[in-house]
């Protein structure tokens, strides 16, 4: 990757879609306009998204502007981790082989299970009365 270019990427999980643009910098973030920190309040969310970037020690080498769509902060959150360990396989390919064997490569298909009929909910039963 030549010096100062951009890296585009995209993310999704449950609902939620993000778009990221990586580029090499002092490790900004601004996920719709605010700072990381600022838009996902718990620390839970924000170490997992920065997963990636400690797996490959490139914490704070990259400065990563993102737009997220749809979904709640856990599906976003996620759409924004896939995204930035995609975005570090397309500067450096040696980064695949760390970021395959730790899960962060593949797309998390799970999402809600649609309400089924005659159920107050996908699984759940209504109380069932003998008499």
């Amino acid at each position: 990757m030549a010096d100062g270019s951009v890296t585009h990427t995209i993310g999704r999980r449950k609902e939620s879609v993000c778009r990221l643009y990586l580029r090499p910098g002092s490790g900004k973030w601004d996920v719709n306009g605010r700072t990381l920190g600022d838009y996902f309040p718990r620390p839970a969310l924000v170490s997992a998204i920065q997963q990636p970037f400690t797996a490959t020690d490139t914490l704070g080498r990259f400065d990563v502007k993102a737009t997220l769509e749809g979904g709640g902060l856990s599906g976003q959150a996620g759409a924004l981790r896939l995204a930035v360990a995609r975005a570090l396989v397309k500067v450096d390919e040696a980064h695949r082989r760390k970021l395959r064997d730790l899960g962060l490569l593949t797309r998390d298909a799970r999402s809600v299970e649609r309400k089924k009929p005659g159920r107050p909910k996908a699984r759940k039963r209504f109380q069932f009365s003998k008499r």
